[in-house]
């Protein structure tokens, strides 16, 4: 089984990243042929720093390895390194609905908040992701909920190919994981934690020191009542709840019996030792990994020949199925 994710390069990563997504990436090395990519070019569709989007690529890997990714076990690289992923975007736009690519929810967030210019590639963004994933044959994406409408538009995509080019590409499924797919900010419990939320606050990243973690979730908003229980409305209880069920590996009943006579600022101070005991490891290889920049360019530059060495040949197959340059 060949599995395929990308990962962008922008900013810090935060719990919510590592827990719906990089956790997983690194399961999977366990479960298949795992493929992941940072996904530089992508970043380049909103507003960035050339500077900062290459430290942030080296950031990344070094976050990806710290949290137990192996270059031995994996291939790990940098999106812009294998230049068939642009090709076959390209080569893709011939079979994407303009339509389909309207309806995306990324594409109209973040589009409403490029005021002076509405970058294109944020609109051709689904496309190119479709690419990355299809370009390795994939079976399974690891995602977010997030991404659980892209990674649908990728098998309209690779379905409408196969049945106009013939069978090419590999129809992929999803992976979102039951529990921790949307991990929710601490000070708003109603939307999910991210990078870009007004107050870092209610955001806690994977390289906050164990201090700070502490001081975000015992200030994290509750809800009314007192009882350490999930339910509909108690988004901030429930959120901790599933957080804690995570880093610990069990199920949240199991956490909310066992916190069933604790008072909400007990179980506060609970969760937020997990997580911090949780994260420290990576923190500290993160450190130590980070330091090295010519160590992480290898790494990407060795994983980028063996993504190339896939992706050559699908692009191969896509070109002279569709007719594309000279015959083979």
């Amino acid at each position: 089984m060949r599995i395929f994710s990308g990962i962008q390069p922008t900013g810090r990563k935060h719990l919510g990243n590592y827990i719906g997504a990089i956790r997983q990436y690194v399961e999977g090395q366990d479960r298949g042929d795992a493929v992941y990519c940072i996904v530089d070019l992508h970043a380049t569709t909103v507003p960035y720093q050339p500077a900062e989007l290459r430290s942030y690529v080296l950031d990344s890997a070094a976050m990806l390895l710290a949290a137990g990714l192996d270059p031995d076990r994996c291939i790990l690289f940098r999106q812009s390194d294998v230049h068939e992923h642009p090709e076959l975007c390209w080569l893709l736009c011939s079979v994407t609905a303009h339509g389909d690519l309207n309806r995306m929810h990324q594409f109209k967030e973040k589009s409403a908040k490029q005021r002076e210019l509405i970058s294109s590639g944020l609109f051709f963004y689904p496309v190119l992701q479709a690419a990355d994933i299809l370009l390795y044959k994939t079976d399974e994406v690891p995602v977010g909920d997030d991404q659980r409408q892209h990674v649908e538009l990728t098998r309209d995509i690779a379905q409408r190919f196969n049945e106009r080019f013939g069978e090419t590409f590999v129809v992929p499924g999803h992976r979102i994981p039951e529990l921790g797919a949307r991990i929710m900010d601490l000070q708003s419990p109603e939307q999910k934690m991210s990078t870009t939320a007004p107050s870092e606050a209610g955001t806690v990243f994977v390289l906050d020191e164990t201090e700070a973690i502490r001081k975000k979730f015992r200030s994290a908003v509750t809800d009314s009542g007192s009882e350490v229980v999930r339910g509909p409305d108690k988004p901030g209880i429930s959120n901790l709840i599933d957080v804690m069920a995570v880093v610990r590996g069990q199920a949240p009943d199991q956490v909310e019996s066992e916190f069933a006579a604790s008072r909400y600022g007990d179980f506060k101070t609970a969760v937020a030792d997990e997580v911090a005991a949780y994260l420290a490891p990576v923190r500290e290889r993160y450190i130590d990994l980070r330091a090295d920049d010519a160590r992480l360019e290898e790494i990407l530059r060795s994983g980028a020949e063996r993504a190339r060495a896939i992706a050559s040949q699908t692009l191969a197959e896509v070109r002279e199925r569709m007719g594309v340059g000279p015959p083979p």
